[in-house]
């Protein structure tokens, strides 16, 4: 006869087993399964190839997000195709000085970053594998390009990788006549080595060789004497220097002093003034002297009439004695 089974048996065993499911759910998730995550769109030009989903979003090189979808859209404006990707960042990545969550999903945050030159750009994760990653970094000199095709998620500006800017300027590069002057450059060479003149050219290298070993042995027999030379003249041009050192130190000195002689409160200034003060005062005296309506003028021009009225009678005087040279025992006549 067949044993019936327990149904409070069977009940607590499936209890029990998704109990554990649950629990080993938690640890695998590392308590982010209730964790909000915060949405953000990038709109990469260019293929993807490579990009996965749950690809890793690192911002200066720590993870602080996934890619959680790729798609293939159209833009309207251009009309080219794009790659929207959709990521979930981690709003507890980042640390504030306070310590403080920044929230890098935040549309405030964010617009904040973008204005700083936060930019989304591929890059490669494995060359063996050749998967990819979105790398966020800041490159305030590269314009940001917004999209706006769905206002409600934040979006972070892209730009292209280095395999795509260097394909872009190379898209204009005329590739055919780069290769025509390649072309044209390697023909004017042979044609020169092939020429008679150059094939005697090892010949005259080598003579070349042997003149510069002939001039090198006689720069080493001659050098003594004129590296003697040149010391001695180096020697003259260092006491010529020497001594136009001094001649300017002196200079120097000289003017010096003659800068503390002339300033306005030496003693030598003090001395020319009360001189030149002294000079001023005796020719305004000179001068007062030498006015016609002077004493001293006027007694001078008495004097003179005197003299000449002197005179005067000392000539009559010499002419009566000439004449009557007895007038000075009898007296004049």
């Amino acid at each position: 006869m067949t044993r019936r089974a327990n149904p409070t048996l069977i009940g607590i065993f499936i209890l029990g087993a998704t109990g554990l499911a649950l629990i080993a759910t938690l640890l695998l998730s590392e308590g982010d399964l209730f964790e909000k995550r915060r949405e953000v769109m990038m709109y990469f030009d260019g293929a993807a190839q490579g990009l996965q989903v749950g690809a890793p979003v690192v911002f200066l090189g720590v993870k602080v997000g996934t890619v959680k979808q790729i798609q293939l859209g159209l833009n309207e404006s251009s009309q080219q195709f794009m790659v929207p990707v959709r990521a979930e960042l981690d709003p507890n990545a980042v640390q504030g000085k306070g310590g403080e969550q920044v929230d890098l999903g935040d549309p405030a945050v964010t617009q904040e970053l973008v204005d700083r030159g936060l930019r989304a750009r591929l890059r490669m994760k494995s060359l063996l594998t050749g998967q990819l990653y979105v790398d966020l970094d800041f490159h305030p000199e590269k314009p940001a390009q917004l999209l706006g095709l769905r206002p409600k998620i934040s979006e972070i500006p892209t730009i292209p990788t280095t395999v795509q800017e260097l394909s872009r300027r190379l898209e204009n590069f005329p590739m055919e006549k780069f290769l025509a002057d390649v072309a044209a450059i390697s023909e004017s060479a042979q044609t020169i080595l092939a020429s008679a003149a150059d094939r005697d050219l090892p010949t005259r290298l080598e003579s070349t060789l042997r003149h510069l070993e002939s001039l090198a042995a006689t720069l080493d027999t001659r050098g003594g004497p004129i590296l003697d030379e040149v010391q001695t003249n180096l020697a003259a041009m260092k006491q010529a220097i020497s001594t136009a050192d001094d001649a300017i130190q002196r200079m120097g000195l000289a003017a010096e002093r003659v800068g503390e002689l002339v300033k306005p409160d030496s003693g030598t200034v003090t001395t020319i003034n009360r001189a030149s003060e002294e000079l001023t005062g005796a020719a305004q005296a000179v001068r007062r002297l030498a006015e016609d309506k002077s004493p001293t003028i006027h007694g001078l021009n008495e004097a003179l009439r005197e003299i000449a009225r002197a005179a005067r009678a000392l000539r009559l005087l010499a002419e009566t004695l000439e004449r009557q040279p007895e007038a000075i025992i009898r007296g004049k006549r």
